[in-house]
Order: C-alpha cells, then structure tokens, then sequence
C-alpha cells in the first residue's frame, strides 16, 4: 500500500513510500481508536450462521465465542439486526494443498495466514510450498536467518520491480505542510494506476507488451549473467503477463540466489514425517514446512451458512459460481449487502477504491431501512434476478476476452469451472461511477414502506474523485496566476501608500 495513496501521510512521519504490515496495522489501531469503534467490535468471535427471519423482518446471526472471557457465560449467542453486511472479503480463510502425506509432517508445518509468532526460525531448515505474492513476501524474511531454505515452486510469477525508497525529511515537510503538493503527487499515483489497466486487462494492448517487456529485464538485471541462466530459465512464466497475479518485489529474486537457497521446481510426490520427497525420489529434510498455498477466494463467505427469504441457502444461489448485482446485493437475500463480493477485485490498483464505493451504496440501502423503521414501517430490499442476470452477463462477457480468462493458466481468479468470480471487469474509476448511485428500480421492494421507494428517482453522490482533475500544465498556470494577482496587489498598496491614497492605522 501507498503510503501517500493511504493518507496515512496526515497521520504518521512515514520513512517509505511502500507501507510494510506493521504500520498498516498500527494505522488501523490509530483509527479505530480516533472514532472510537472498539465499542463496536466483538473480537475472539466466529459468526456461524445468519437466517432472515420472514416474521419478524430482520436477520438473526449465531455467534461462537473463541475462548474469550465471556465464554463462561455460553458458547454462543445471536444478534438481531435489519440490515446485514458481509466483510469477510475474499483473502480470509486459508486454502491448505492437497498433498499425500501433510499431517504426517513431524516438524511445525503453519500456513502463511496462520502464522507461529513463537516459532524460532533461525538455524532451522525450513521449505516454503508456493510462490505466490504472500512467499515473495516471506522468502527474502526468512532467508535472512535460517540455515537452509528449499523454495517448492509449481508455476513461476510475472515480477515487477518495487520502486520503494525512503522518504526524505524535507520531502516529508512538504507534504506536510503544502497539502496542494501532496495531493497532486496523490492524484498522479492513482492516475498511474488506473492506466496499467489496459496492460493488465487486454493481452492484445500495446500497455501488456510493454509491462511484459519491463518484467523480463527486471529479472536479466536482477539475475544476470551465464552463471544464473538456469534459475532464470526456471522463473520465467509461460502464460500471459497478469494471467495470475502480478508479484511486486525487488527483494525476491536476489533471495533466491543466495547459496542457502534453493528452487525446487520438480514436483512433490509426498511429505514424509521428516521434509518433502520428490517424484525423483530427492529427499528435503526440514524443520519447518510453510504453507503459502494462498485462500479459498471463490469460496465466498465459507464457512458462514446464509439463508434469505423462505429459507432460500445462499450456497444454492452461489451452486454454479457466485454472483451478486455489483458485487453487493444477492437474489433471495433481503436487506442483505457485501464488501469485496464477487467480481470486485482489482489487479492493477487498490482495493481500497472499491470497497469505499462499496461502503457508500451498502450505507444508502442500509438508510432506507433503518429511516423506515424510525417513522414505524418496514422495508425489505432484494435485486430483482432479471437485473442481476444482465449485470453478471456483462461482467462475464468482458472478461472473457481479457488475460485472466487465459486458458493456458490456472489462478485464483477462477472457480473449479472455470468461471472468473472474482476480477471486476473493468477499473477502478468505472466501478466508482457504477456504485454511485442506487436505482431503487433494480430491487423488488416490499414492506408498508415499498411504495415511497418504488417510484422514487435514482438516489445519487458524488463519488470520491482521487484522479487528476486538471494538468500540470493548468495547475502551473492557476499558481502563476495567483502568484501575479498577489504581487499586483502588494504593488498597489505600495503605491497607494506613497500617494497619499491609503492611511493605516495601528492601534496599540
């Protein structure tokens, strides 16, 4: 994450430009205790299962407690509420592999997302299975201390160089201090952003020739020479540039040179209790296996059971792939919205984007609701299945000519069939202006509140501009200008002061 594109440059003295996990995460600390949120959040909680009550009108969510102190009191409980959000997103629940032999495994085997802070990695012998962005993250870490380190690479990533640096002190003060210069640096990250998508996006752009191009000579200069030719020939990827998701590093390929690592890229027959062996019959003694084998992410909202309407089990609605009406709403589920739901991820800017546009139209649904119920009526909202059929026809039928639909890869992206659940089909700034309104004309509306919202116009904002709005050329221009205006001022008070024209006083 940008640490100008996050504003986490208003809070903090930052020292990068690229965050790292511990300040995204004691900025998140900051935040929730600036609007006091604390109150609202209910940690070492695992929701169960959520059920619309058609009675009643509302949802009712049962709650397993995780060892907390209130576990005393009960296992579980359920929480009434009329409107109800999904935030689980798509990258939370761990996908373990499929390999003989796993459990047998006698050392510590943890998952990247379910990481052993007491585990000790020095002089340990330690394999990591997967290459993917969170092992481009771990690799480099750990093979600063370990004794050995055996990389288990089944495909090889797209890497992009980092461009990180630090931030000078003056650099610093003045983004501090001349929020126009912050803000216009802000603005050209997004806009740089926003333009990859054509390279990420079309494999027939000029854009993807060129980001393929730069990726390539990142690894020649990272990897160069005769003498790395082969572990160069073992990291190049045979499948379309964004393909599968693109890796951001500069530290990646330098670890894999060191002579304490290794590149393993024959494939795993079993884990033994002692390491990993080869279809070879190679043998990898280890210490610690690292399972960087990524998440369920087509798996939306698993393992939570959702049932809407008369019963209606989200899990059916999902049986041929997910799909919602924007990534938000669901056909069955009233009253019900997500943020990050299927088709909204982003390979080429921040998620952040969409998840702020999501926010802005979960909470105008969210207000009709509860203002109806403040004047004692009720309102129930659903997407109507015609409109959600055309919406996820759409999305589809773009993706399908875009790189991730290439069928020479496998990735995240796609469900077992195939079928692209996860990528928005377009950019950042389009979905904005896709959610930045709510035509109550694509929901079947019920309740004694249906006919005030049935025949009401589209309800619209502003959505939240980040983008360039005008040139540098203009904005020289405008400061030009403004700079002649006060300087044309000050001449005339000057000379109205020495003619006589102009009297100050100074009253002590």
């Amino acid at each position: 994450m940008s640490s100008l594109l996050s504003g986490w440059v208003l809070e903090e003295h930052v020292l990068a430009f690229l965050l790292r996990q511990e300040e995204i995460q004691d900025y998140l600390i900051q935040i929730a205790h600036k609007y006091q949120l604390y109150r609202h959040i209910r940690f070492n909680s695992a929701v169960q299962e959520a059920r619309w009550d058609d009675n009643k009108q509302r949802w009712r969510t049962m709650i397993r407690r995780l060892g907390s102190s209130g576990a005393e009191y009960g296992d579980s409980y359920t929480i009434q509420s009329d409107f109800l959000v999904s935030a689980v997103g798509q990258l939370s629940i761990p996908k373990y592999p499929s390999i003989k032999g796993l459990s047998s495994f006698k050392g510590q085997t943890m998952h990247s997302s379910r990481w052993d802070w007491s585990y000790d990695l020095r002089d340990k012998n330690i394999g990591i299975i997967g290459t993917g962005a969170t092992a481009a993250q771990i690799i480099p870490e750990v093979a600063q201390i370990c004794k050995k380190l055996v990389v288990f690479q089944r495909t090889p990533a797209w890497v992009m160089p980092r461009h990180d640096g630090p931030i000078s002190p003056t650099r610093q003060a003045v983004y501090r201090y001349i929020p126009y210069i912050r803000k216009r640096y802000r603005a050209s990250l997004m806009d740089f952003r926003e333009s990859t998508f054509d390279a990420a996006f079309d494999p027939n752009s000029t854009k993807h020739e060129m980001v393929s191009s730069i990726s390539k000579q990142h690894m020649l200069n990272q990897l160069p020479g005769c003498c790395n030719a082969s572990l160069r020939e073992k990291l190049t990827p045979h499948y379309p540039f964004s393909c599968k998701r693109i890796l951001v590093s500069d530290d990646y390929y330098p670890a894999l040179r060191q002579r304490h690592v290794s590149l393993e890229t024959k494939s795993i027959d079993q884990v033994t209790p002692t390491g990993v062996r080869m279809k070879d019959g190679t043998q990898h003694n280890l210490d610690l296996l690292i399972l960087a084998t990524g998440f369920r992410t087509t798996d939306f909202l698993y393992p939570v059971k959702i049932y809407g309407a008369n019963g209606y089990r989200l899990e059916e609605s999902w049986k041929d792939g997910a799909s919602a009406y924007l990534g938000i709403t669901v056909k069955g589920m009233p009253n019900f919205g997500m943020l990050y739901g299927p088709n909204t991820n982003l390979a080429y800017n921040s998620l952040i984007l969409q998840i702020e546009a999501q926010s802005l139209y979960v909470n105008t649904l969210v207000a009709a609701v509860v203002s109806s119920k403040r004047r004692g009526q009720t309102l129930q909202l659903q997407p109507k299945a015609e409109v959600i059929r055309a919406f996820n026809d759409e999305v589809q039928s773009r993706l399908a000519n875009s790189t991730f639909a290439d069928p020479n890869c496998t990735s995240w992206f796609k469900d077992d069939h195939g079928r692209i659940t996860t990528n928005w089909c377009g950019s950042a700034i389009q979905y904005q202006e896709r959610t930045n309104s709510v035509d109550w004309h694509d929901f079947e509306i019920s309740g004694t509140a249906a006919k005030e919202y049935e025949n009401r116009a589209p309800t619209r904002w502003r959505r939240v501009v980040e983008e360039t709005q005008i040139s540098d050329r203009m904005a020289a221009v405008y400061g030009l200008g403004f700079v002649g205006v006060c300087a044309a001022a000050v001449y005339a008070c000057r000379m109205a002061l020495s003619r006589g024209l102009m009297r100050l006083d100074f009253i002590s």
